[in-house]
């Protein structure tokens, strides 16, 4: 089975294994965010995948 190129893109390995993923809601109206609002929203949040899942997504990664 083909790895989905599009969707393993979104995503970051870390060297522990662990898979993060880009929080959403950053794309616009981010003026109106507080400072620590817009900071929060650059930090990656982890991202839960079950192993069937991981092997169709994240095989070549």
């Amino acid at each position: 089975m083909k790895t989905n190129k599009s969707f393993a893109k979104r995503l970051k390995l870390t060297k522990n294994g662990k898979i993060i993923a880009r929080k959403t809601g950053q794309n616009h109206f981010n003026s109106k965010e507080s400072g620590r609002g817009q900071l929060a929203k650059k930090r990656g949040v982890t991202f839960i995948m079950n192993n069937k899942a991981k092997s169709r997504y994240l095989v070549n990664m």
